[in-house]
């Protein structure tokens, strides 16, 4: 996408989910903006991820975690601070889909979806907000959805998962302000990724009647939502904190 418009040289982000779509695209413009970055995944294929990056002149790291597991993400976040001695961006863009009529639903799934979509984002930003709170300074994003803004066939905890995770982005940036850590949190529409893609292929019917609600017309593309998480981490988005940004093509319910 050519050269980044902000700069984030002598930074350092942590990106969750950084193996496809959203997550990779962010880790690249982060690393087009001057950034090192550690890429967490629970697939190996982030790995190949941190060396796009380190093709781009920065400095990378993959750490294997799976976001509901609270043990992996503090060793995750050891050993990001073991290699780079500071974190200064985190990126929550891990996540589960779970797209199913809610009366066939099971709560094994329910659990599962919570913790990867919810809790692990929590746990995530309790274990790096300590060394933002010492520097004075920090950026913190959560990758929601607008399945937890608008209502939608088949994804009451999905949307859960999501609605939760931005009430937390703005009760968190009250508490963290006073030590200039911004916190905020992009909610995406449908986008082109492995993710959506299972769903149109398992249930085309619904995709469908999803689509049909974008007044663009179209997918989204990771690149579009990774420009909207660049922009927030850097800093001509200092003054704004709290804010859930939209990046859906134009939703409407009909």
């Amino acid at each position: 996408m050519g050269s980044a418009p902000f700069s984030l040289e002598g930074k350092v982000a942590l990106i969750t989910g950084g193996s496809g779509g959203i997550g990779r695209q962010t880790a690249l413009s982060f690393a087009r903006a001057g950034a090192d970055v550690v890429v967490a995944d629970i697939s190996d294929k982030a790995d190949a991820v941190a060396d796009e990056v380190r093709a781009l002149g920065r400095n990378a790291l993959f750490t294997r975690v799976d976001v509901a597991d609270n043990s992996q993400i503090h060793d995750a976040v050891t050993t990001a601070l073991s290699a780079f001695g500071r974190i200064d961006i985190l990126v929550n863009n891990a996540a589960m889909h779970l797209v199913e009529r809610f009366t066939d639903g099971s709560p094994q799934d329910w659990d599962r979806c919570l913790r990867v979509n919810l809790l692990g984002q929590i746990v995530f930003c309790h274990a790096v907000i300590g060394g933002m709170i010492e520097r004075g300074s920090g950026k913190i994003v959560n990758v929601a959805s607008d399945a937890g803004r608008v209502g939608s066939l088949g994804q009451a905890v999905y949307g859960a998962s999501k609605g939760g995770l931005i009430a937390f982005t703005r009760n968190l940036a009250v508490e963290l302000a006073r030590h200039h850590i911004n916190v905020n949190c992009v909610s995406p529409g449908l986008v082109n990724t492995d993710m959506w893609n299972s769903t149109r292929r398992d249930k085309p019917n619904l995709a469908n009647a999803y689509e049909n609600t974008v007044l663009w017309k179209r997918l989204g593309e990771p690149e579009e939502i990774a420009a909207a998480i660049l922009f927030l981490v850097s800093e001509e988005a200092a003054y704004i904190t709290g804010q859930t940004l939209s990046v859906n093509g134009g939703v409407f319910i009909a």
